[in-house]
């Protein structure tokens, strides 16, 4: 699949801003499970979510980043 330049332009931007996202939710996550946080379910709910953001970002990085053949 070819993309224009504003495409690849829009994808990047959204593959940095779901990056931030996943570190965010990453120490979100150990923070709460540092402190001893008994809510089990949101634990497993912000896990969730940051699976699926490292879902999309595996997909834009599919198009954003170039393919290397060594």
């Amino acid at each position: 699949m070819h993309l224009t330049t504003e495409q690849q332009a829009k994808m990047g931007t959204e593959l940095a801003a779901k990056r931030q996202e996943h570190k965010d939710l990453d120490a979100s996550i150990n923070a709460l499970m540092a402190t001893g946080c008994k809510d089990a379910m949101m634990l497993q709910r912000l896990k969730k979510k940051k699976l699926a953001i490292k879902d999309r970002i595996i997909y834009l990085e599919q198009f954003v980043l170039p393919d290397i053949i060594a």
